[in-house]
């Protein structure tokens, strides 16, 4: 899909933003737009730290919409455009993670294929490439692992990648790999990924790995080494960082705890793992996202067995689960 498809099949959706002067059809764009565009993107990507997608996936919608129209009815010089088009490239991310974390997989799937195809305009290999992990990311959590898109996503962006962008996408094709149980390759994709990261380089990292720091890579080697049955290397590493994660950051923390929880019962330590679950599902209340909700439903499960246990049933209850399987 080149500029103008992807951008009238946009326009459509346009609606202006609020509290964001936006020009009229006539008007010119310079680099100093493109900086505002950049702050203002950056500004929202932010609160995903605390919020889910069904709270932020209209405003997301909506300033991709806007920005959209506007590259599109303004004039500028080619370079300008093409740094436009990278904008609309990270807002369609946003956008496709917000839609992905409400459980709206069709819209997010549209979302990343416009991301991808104008990172592919812009010529920004990083952003294409991270679009191509969304997408691989997404197939994952529906049970279908794309290990050609997550390798896609490291081969597209690997040549030009800041070191922060090549360990997030090995850490997400480490992912894809393991939940394939691919353990080798999983492995592998983790060991580059802690090499990448010791890696010096003078270049900015893009605000979209802002995120991307040594808890973080922790945690995913943590859910890693869970989904690979491998518990005790995933209990310490998940113990540690989970001890220290802000419950301001409760949809993730709650994942997360679930992830532990996985753990636990494969080492046998169920009353752990019913402790954990609990705090996973009282940290999820409330949260506007169906993620954190499937996979304390994937720990009830397991847990259900041990239903006699007071912390078990304890735990069930918290979830708003029944002790039996009825879910």
């Amino acid at each position: 899909m080149r500029r103008r498809e992807f951008l009238g099949a946009m326009a459509g959706l346009a609606v202006p933003s609020q509290g964001v002067a936006r020009s009229g059809e006539g008007s010119r764009l310079g680099m100093s737009d493109v900086r505002t565009m950049l702050v203002r993107t950056a500004r929202l990507r932010r609160l995903d730290d605390y919020l889910g997608g069904a709270d932020t996936v209209h405003l997301y919608a909506t300033e991709l919409a806007a920005t959209t129209k506007l590259v599109r009815d303004a004039g500028c010089t080619t370079a300008v455009r093409k740094a436009c088009t990278a904008v609309i490239a990270e807002q369609a991310q946003l956008a496709g993670w917000a839609a992905f974390d409400a459980g709206m997989h069709d819209v997010a799937e549209r979302h990343y294929t416009t991301s991808l195809a104008a990172a592919r305009e812009a010529d920004d290999a990083a952003l294409a490439g991270n679009a191509l992990s969304f997408l691989a990311y997404q197939r994952v959590t529906a049970g279908k692992p794309d290990v050609a898109t997550a390798s896609a996503s490291y081969a597209t962006a690997q040549r030009w990648a800041t070191p922060k962008v090549r360990v997030l996408l090995l850490e997400r094709m480490a992912w894809t790999h393991a939940v394939a149980g691919h353990t080798a390759a999983a492995d592998r994709a983790l060991a580059e990924a802690a090499e990448a990261a010791r890696v010096r380089d003078d270049r900015p990292e893009p605000d979209w790995v802002y995120w991307v720091d040594e808890d973080e890579s922790r945690i995913m080697a943590g859910r890693c080494w869970t989904q690979l049955r491998r518990p005790l290397r995933a209990v310490p590493i998940l113990e540690d960082v989970l001890n220290r994660y802000d419950d301001t950051h409760a949809r993730d923390k709650a994942m997360y705890l679930t992830s532990l929880a996985h753990a636990y019962l494969d080492a046998g330590e169920v009353e752990q793992a019913a402790t954990v679950t609990e705090r996973a599902a009282r940290l999820a209340g409330g949260v506007g996202s169906v993620r954190p909700a499937e996979k304390i439903r994937k720990v009830v499960h397991r847990l259900r067995p041990h239903r006699s246990l007071p912390v078990v049933s304890s735990a069930i209850e918290a979830a708003g689960l029944p002790t039996t399987a009825r879910d």
